[in-house]
């Protein structure tokens, strides 16, 4: 009341303070990020370790598990994951949440400095950097030339357009896929080593000692002083052709005469093609909270600028825009918004009749919307999906706060009395009740506070939002709403207006004059209604709670989902060649599958097509590329459909599924998701269903892993089960005699020496660098052995070993061959081995899917060996966590606004009386459900949580006019008609308002609009059923439950008076 009279006295004071709202929105606007989700806090640091030559199996022993284990000693460690792979391992290690992410980066690093000393020789210091799932590709950046070298457009990539793209900051890229790296190799000539009696390692002691990178030092003669420089940097490519090696007898071996000196590049693990075309790729993505809007700006003006830094003949082109996503979904979420209020100032005009009135409570909407994004702003939020869609949810729900003033006021005016007394009376009559229900919506959002995980990273911010909302409406219905009515409204108190003289005006005044007879036609149906119910009370309470209770029994058949499937016009399909498959035989089989795909989907349809080949290329790219390639033999094809011109990219995937596997029996494939909410969801991990066998040895849990796998394609809906650990990479096992070894002059580090120089390089353990005086840059030199003579196995065997005094030995002399397999990859969960069989989901829910696996792994569990456990990871665990999380948060919700209205009515009774609407809502909420096919999800749940607290404040309405009736003496069951037959035009009024509001957002039309369609129809689904029971029900449980008081209390008046 209070305030209302500042209000009133000091009106100036909240137009301005409305002006502010208005202005400091665009503001708001331009400066909070937009992004396709909230930020996901989960403190996560990885560490990037790379070793090249180095087996999968001994980066996993040798390094991955000793940094694991040193990591004993670091506080707040929830778990920690790694993968290890051929030449690198990433580590990444999960933290509890609310970690301080800086001192987590710090301990690890920490830590990773102190086993330096039992890793092996030579290992470079890792990478530790923050890692996120939100931490996507936001867009794809290929570049390409026909004139210039691929070599020379690496160094572009890296000198110049890497420095141009992340001035920005936020703005980071991977290492280009499909690089050519300048290196220049001195290619062993074995024949002519051995012919002189050399060895690789004496050419690698020749490049250590002639190509040098010291300083010298500066002398003083006379009065000056001089800086002394040498030549110990080879200066000129081909004179390092001209480094003597040794001299035996007068003779002079040189480095051509026993190697041949080759300026090109290293050797290639990635191929990256556009639309078939050769070129180079990088993924280019955001951290922090960085608008993904404005680093896929950002990269869009800086590629001029780029090519104007960069000879002719360089192409470059963005592939995969995801901003085009995000653009359509948050653009379609403020559509729906406004449809949403456009059609709800609708149905309140033809209610109230009013357009004066409708303006104020159109100018009370846009300002609470205003008022939240302000807030979220203050407290870090961004522009999302989630924030988007609890506002649109939102706009149904502000009506009622004003809507409830003005016709109070109204109603006080009718009275006689004037505007400003009106305006007093009415706020003051209202009060309580309209803070009571306000606090009824926001209150069942509270639990959604006590989630943890991704769930509460999603669903904080939109209760954030619709918080924000309600509590800014009923300030604003408290202070701007009676201002605007004074204002507006005091100029045509006590008058008639005049007929009107547009015709629109005067179709529309026809049109609200048949809408009152109709609805007061339907009133008097209505009391007739209510009056027959309310003499059958018993019979008719119990058939409709009975049904209420009997709808429940829907819920099981509706399925479980986490999120709904959501078509981005994107597909991402993996394709796995027998391990070990050289990159040279990978594109003839790429560009076969290719053909079946362009012949399933249309030209005209697909935008882009795109393919890795091998890989990886990079820790970093495989840390953020969650595509699971480790090998040469993978390869990941990317497809982008033209944007609202193709079919549904669901049944592509389906067709391509059933086609592929025919047709090409030798390959392996399997589709990942390929949008931002996907792989979000997924957090790193490539497929829905993760399950996982832990500990114990590979040879031990490699035949169960298989068996498990073979069961699991058996449960219907199941697609692209695979293994993702594979262990036949073919191997050659060289065993060395050690004796035979020392009886020749030689150690077994002369021989592993030799043998690492010819088939890896000395770039890993000796580095040398010549400097280009072009760019600047400074290119590796290393002595090494040319693929292309290393083409069988006796050309290998002929390598030769020397080393001390001995002289030089053909290796196959040295050891023992014998045909072998090793793992292509190793992955680990604390320190743990771990298998993993992925899966995914198609034409099932997720829900009745991981029952059938749960029941599968219970089975498993008892043949496992000693040592071995079986967990179920992935998007089954997120769902279980955020259902139990959320079920929950509706018990608490329900219990919490049944306190509230406790403390507010001060009885046990009557807020029982209020909540008994809540069943039917649920019971609106299943069979909308059912009817729409729509499947219980995170979505689902959150509008059923939000429709508990609407059906509540309604029900306060009529409750609370017929407490007062029966307070003036009424008895019960005329109280209740009477509240039932006063209170109906309020509720419909507010009911219809909502649901209307509810309507743009349940349809589910457009980009994105798929997350938040089952929001909307769990809303107005449960808010049509349970207003059905505020009319029909609750006014029955009214009457009989204070009838009975009546009837006890005179039984026990009679039983005490003498």
């Amino acid at each position: 009341m209070w305030i209302v009279n500042i209000a009133l006295r000091r009106p100036y004071t909240f137009i301005v303070a409305a002006l502010l709202i208005l202005l400091s929105t665009p503001y708001v606007l331009r400066k909070m990020p937009t992004d396709i989700f909230p930020t996901i806090d989960i403190p996560v640091v990885a560490m990037l370790w790379q070793y090249n030559g180095m087996t999968a199996k001994e980066i996993a022993d040798r390094l991955t598990t000793t940094v694991e284990r040193s990591m004993a000693l670091i506080d707040g460690i929830e778990h920690s994951e790694s993968l290890s792979y051929g030449g690198a391992a990433v580590v990444k290690v999960f933290f509890h949440p609310g970690t301080d992410i800086r001192t987590a980066i710090a301990q690890v690093m920490s830590s990773s400095n102190s086993v330096y000393r039992s890793l092996p020789t030579n290992v470079a210091p890792p990478q530790v950097i923050q890692y996120s799932a939100a931490d996507l590709p936001l867009v794809q950046l290929g570049i390409s030339s026909s004139v210039v070298p691929e070599t020379d457009v690496n160094d572009l990539v890296n000198n110049i357009a890497r420095t141009a793209l992340q001035s920005k900051p936020g703005v980071a890229m991977t290492n280009p896929f499909g690089a050519k790296s300048r290196q220049i190799t001195l290619d062993v000539d074995a024949p002519a080593l051995l012919a002189r009696g050399l060895s690789p390692a004496d050419l690698n002691d020749t490049l250590a000692a002639q190509n040098l990178i010291l300083p010298t030092g500066t002398v003083k003669i006379g009065s000056n002083e001089y800086d002394v420089s040498l030549n110990g940097a080879v200066a000129a490519i081909p004179r390092l052709a001209d480094l003597p090696v040794r001299t035996v007898n007068g003779v002079t071996t040189l480095v051509r005469d026993v190697a041949t000196v080759r300026d090109g590049a290293a050797p290639v693990t990635t191929i990256a093609r556009q639309n078939g075309e050769r070129g180079i790729l990088t993924s280019i993505f955001k951290v922090g909270r960085t608008s993904t809007l404005e680093v896929v700006e950002h990269v869009r003006q800086t590629i001029p600028k780029m090519l104007d830094l960069m000879p002719d003949g360089i192409n470059m082109r963005l592939m995969f825009d995801q901003s085009l996503f995000v653009k359509a979904a948050i653009g379609n979420v403020l559509h729906e918004a406004l449809i949403a209020a456009g059609l709800t100032a609708a149905m309140i005009l033809l209610f109230l009749g009013n357009w004066r009135t409708t303006c104020i409570i159109a100018v009370s909407i846009p300002l609470s919307i205003m008022c939240s994004l302000i807030a979220l702003y203050l407290v870090g939020e961004t522009i999302n999906l989630m924030t988007m869609g609890g506002l649109a949810l939102a706009v149904g729900i502000l009506v009622d706060d004003a809507t409830v003033e003005i016709e109070n006021i109204e109603r006080q005016m009718l009275l006689g009395k004037n505007p400003h007394q009106a305006i007093l009376d009415g706020a003051a009559e209202i009060a309580m009740p309209a803070l009571v229900s306000t606090l009824c919506i926001c209150i069942v959002f509270v639990p959604m506070f006590f989630l943890s995980g991704v769930a509460r990273s999603l669903f904080v911010p939109m209760a954030e939002a619709v918080v924000f909302a309600m509590l800014a409406s009923y300030v604003l219905s408290r202070t701007l709403v009676p201002t605007l009515v004074m204002y507006v409204m005091s100029g045509h108190h006590g008058h008639t207006d005049a007929p009107p003289t547009n015709a629109l005006a005067r179709g529309f005044q026809r049109l609200h004059h048949a809408f009152e007879r109709g609805f007061e036609q339907f009133r008097g149906h209505y009391l007739i209604l209510a009056s027959h119910l309310l003499k059958h009370r018993l019979r008719y309470s119990s058939a409709i709670l009975g049904f209420c209770l009997a709808s429940l029994g829907l819920v099981p058949l509706l399925g479980e989902d986490l999120f709904p499937a959501v078509d981005a016009g994107q597909i991402r399909l993996h394709v796995r060649a027998p391990s070990g498959t050289r990159i040279e035989e990978m594109p003839q089989h790429i560009d076969a599958v290719e053909k079946v795909i362009r012949g399933i989907i249309p030209a005209e349809e697909i935008a882009d097509l795109l393919d890795i080949i091998g890989g990886p290329y990079s820790t970093r790219n495989t840390l953020f590329g969650n595509s699971g390639t480790v090998e040469t033999a993978d390869t990941e094809i990317m497809i982008s459909l033209r944007p609202g011109d193709h079919a549904p990219g669901a049944d592509y995937i389906k067709r391509l599924r059933a086609e592929l596997p025919k047709q090409f029996p030798g390959l392996e494939f399997f589709f990942q998701p390929a949008d931002q909410v996907s792989q979000t969801l997924k957090f790193g991990v490539p497929a829905p269903i993760d399950i996982q066998f832990i500990g114990g040895k590979p040879d031990e849990v490699m035949p169960q892993v298989i068996a498990l796998q073979n069961r699991l394609r058996q449960i219907p809906g199941i697609v692209d089960a695979h293994i993702y650990q594979r262990m036949n990479r073919p191997a050659l096992d060289l065993e060395m005699n050690r004796q035979q070894l020392q009886q020749l002059g030689l150690s077994a580090r002369d021989l592993a020496q030799n043998l690492l120089l010819t088939l890896s390089g000395s770039m890993q353990t000796a580095p040398s660098f010549w400097l280009n005086p072009a760019n600047g840059n400074s290119v590796n030199i290393g002595v090494m052995g040319n693929p292309l003579d290393l083409d069988n196995l006796d050309a290998l065997m002929r390598t030769p070993v020397g080393g001390g005094n001995g002289q030089p030995q053909l290796l196959g002399n040295l050891v023992k061959l014998k045909r072998t397999v090793l793992p292509v990859a190793v992955t680990h969960y604390n320190a743990n081995n771990v298998f993993d069989i992925y899966a995914s989901v198609e034409g099932r829910d997720l829900g009745s899917v991981s029952r059938e696996i749960e029941t599968l792994v219970a089975d498993s569990r008892s043949h496992l060996p000693r040592g071995v456990d079986l967990s179920v990871r992935g998007q089954i665990e997120t769902l279980k966590s955020s259902f139990t999380g959320l079920g929950a948060g509706l018990a608490v919700a329900i219990v919490m606004l049944y306190l509230l209205l406790v403390v507010n009515f001060q009885s046990w009774l009557d807020p029982l009386i209020i909540v008994s609407a809540l069943p039917a809502a649920l019971a609106g909420i299943a069979w909308t459900l059912f009817l729409t096919g729509t499947t219980l999800s995170i979505p689902a749940l959150t509008g059923s949580i939000m429709a508990m607290g609407v059906v509540t404040a309604n029900s306060i309405l009529l409750v609370s006019f017929a407490r007062t009736r029966l307070a003036e003496g009424v008895p019960p069951v005329t109280a209740a008609l009477e509240a039932a037959a006063t209170r109906l035009r309020p509720v419909l009024m507010t009911a219809f308002a909502m649901i209307v509001g509810m309507l743009p957002m349940a349809v589910g039309w457009g980009e994105g609009a798929e997350q938040n369609a089952p929001l909307g129809r769990a809303v107005i689904g449960g808010l049509a059923f349970a207003t059905v029971s505020t009319l029909l029900f609750v006014p029955l449980v009214f009457a009989g439950t204070h009838r009975w008081l009546a009837h006890r209390l005179s039984h026990r008046t009679s039983f005490v008076t003498p």
